[in-house]
Parts: C-alpha cells; structure tokens; sequence
C-alpha cells in the first residue's frame, strides 16, 4: 500500500482522497462500533463474565490504535506509587512477542528477556519500572500472576477494552496532536470504540499536546545512551550539525523525530511498522553515523549493535520521561484515594 494510502493517512488525512476512502469504509466502521458497544454492554451487565484479581486494577489504555504515550505514562505512574508506599506491578500483553517460545498463560519477564519472546514494551518496563512486570493475553492471570509475586495494586499497559478484567479505574491517554483522527471505528478510522467511550474512563491525559478539558502529558529528551556502553551518555546537543539517521518503530514515528528536531537537530527519519524487528540489513541501511532511536526500538536492536564483525553505525537510545501536569497527579492521588487505595491527602 502506498503511503497515500495506507491507514494512518486515511485516518489522520484531511484531503479528498482520505475522506473519499474513510467514506467507502464507513459502513465497516459502523459494524465494528456496534459490535464494541455490544460487548461493553453484555459486560456491564453480567451476560459475559468478568473476573477480580484480587487487587484494585488501574487502566491505563487509549480508544485508537497507534502509539499514545501509554507506556511512558505506565512507567511514571509505577514510580509514583512506589513512592506512594504501595507494590505496584505492571501486567502487559507483549504484543509482537512469539507466543510460540513461552507456555502458560503469563510470565514474569526478566529485566534482561528477549524482546521477541516476551515483547518489546515488557521488556523496556521490566529493565526500568522497578516493579514486577507480567506479560500473557490473558489480562486476568498476568493479574494474579503478579498477586503471586507480591504486589498490592496492578498497572495494565493498554486493556481498556479488556473487559474480562474488573478494574478499580481508567486512565484514557490522547494523542494531543492527531486527537481521534476522523473519529470513525476501524477499518474507516483509528478507533476500537466510539469516541463516547472516553466519558466513561475516570480520567485523562494528552500527549504531546493539550485537547480541551484535558491535562497535558509532556514527554521530556534525556541525555542519549549507548547501546553498546550503556554507561555512556552524550546530550542530545552534542549532535547538533552531524549527519544523524532517526530510527523509530512506534505507533506514531513522527512525535519522536519532531521531539528531536525540537532541541534543534537535522535528521534523516527513518519510521517503520509499530513492534518492527530490526534485522542486520536494516542497521546496514543506516550507514556509519550516529544513529538516534526510541528505548522501545533500542530494546530490540542492542544485540545488533555487537552483532557481527563488520563496522556499525553508532546506535543510541534517547529516554523519555513522562511529565503529567499538576493537575493530572492532583485529580489521580483525589481519585485513588476515593477508591480507598490511597490515604486521602492532607
């Protein structure tokens, strides 16, 4: 499918040919929202079933598919509870992982886990989050699973729509600059469930971006770091007039290589498909300068970086930190604190 055409651009285009297209799928859109809030419902009301997991289950999810800055906000949102006194765990479906290589329903995943059994999100929380993190489709036992491993309250990276799982509150996170796109359910626009959906969840935050009514997610640069000298750091300026490829295998390429030009560097973009598998050919591709990526691409091309024994570029991962605004921390510690899971603030 040519760029023109492919999802992303029907769904976020503004021309004719987007509309046109969005249009034709329309009906589809129409079904697949219908069956969604059809399957809400028979949750909501018992006809299907849904199960505890023993703790208080935050969802941190989104209504559109692509990236949104859900694991950033995961990733925060596990260190403030820690710091909160709680035992926090984080339960992910490891989406790009070959379910082939593991048995059973979930696994906790070692800091140090293969990316291409386990996931590339898992694998980045677990080697950062401080906390346990738990991969498997099935939400309610990478839930318990967690329980097991002695943790307190439960952060689902994604699953709003995993309604199988009871939970204590939603967390929805926007893309502040795309927003719902045309607005339209799959396959005529970006959504799993209309934007209605979204008065539901207890609350939300924007990425990248503020949206009416809604606290903004700030996603920050740190220093970059090696991938072959982990203990090696260059800030992001020290790059500044070299010649500088960008590699980014997220939902949405564009935000990283905009963060980048932001702190005023040229780079030549480099986006691939969400959850790509970086091979020898691509790194080859890159040629021998510095090449700048996002953590959740690093986790996968780390043993690339060593791999082999002709020369490489320099492969760099840059970390982002997730700043939520004071109002969003505010209405969060209010909120947990009405559940009961937090002492109410002074």
């Amino acid at each position: 499918m040519s760029q023109s055409l492919s999802p992303t651009a029907i769904w976020y285009g503004r021309g004719p040919a987007a509309r046109g297209l969005s249009a034709l799928l329309a009906p589809l859109g129409w079904l697949y929202c219908a069956v969604s809030e059809l399957r809400a419902a028979a949750y909501a009301r018992g006809w299907l079933a849904s199960f505890d997991a023993g703790v208080p289950v935050i969802v941190v999810g989104n209504l559109s598919v692509g990236g949104t800055g859900k694991t950033p906000l995961v990733r925060w949102l596990a260190g403030h509870l820690l710091e909160r006194g709680l035992r926090p765990g984080i339960a992910a479906r490891g989406y790009g992982a070959d379910v082939s290589a593991r048995s059973g329903p979930a696994h906790l995943v070692p800091p140090d886990a293969d990316p291409a059994v386990y996931g590339d999100e898992p694998v980045l929380l677990a080697a950062d989050a401080r906390v346990p993190v738990v991969v498997g489709r099935d939400r309610v036992a990478a839930c318990r699973a967690l329980v097991q491993h002695g943790c307190d309250l439960v952060i689902t990276d994604d699953g709003l729509q995993h309604y199988r799982l009871r939970r204590c509150c939603e967390i929805l996170v926007v893309d502040g600059e795309r927003g719902h796109g045309n607005r339209r359910c799959l396959p005529a626009g970006p959504l799993r469930e209309p934007v209605r959906r979204a008065a539901r969840t207890d609350l939300a935050i924007a990425t990248g971006g503020g949206r009416p009514g809604v606290a903004a997610l700030t996603l920050a640069p740190a220093a970059a770091v090696s991938l072959t000298q982990p203990a090696r750091t260059r800030p992001l300026a020290a790059f500044a007039g070299a010649r500088l490829v960008a590699v980014a295998g997220i939902g949405n390429p564009g935000r990283f290589f905009r963060m980048l030009e932001a702190v005023g560097l040229s780079v030549d973009a480099r986006p691939y498909p969400d959850h790509h598998r970086f091979t020898p050919a691509d790194v080859a591709d890159w040629g021998l300068g510095p090449v700048l990526m996002t953590e959740k691409d690093a986790v996968k091309c780390r043993r690339l970086s060593v791999s082999g024994g002709a020369r490489r570029p320099e492969l760099w991962a840059v970390p982002v930190s997730a700043i939520p605004a004071p109002v969003f921390v505010a209405d969060l510690d209010r909120l947990l604190a009405a559940r009961g899971i937090l002492a109410a603030p002074a």
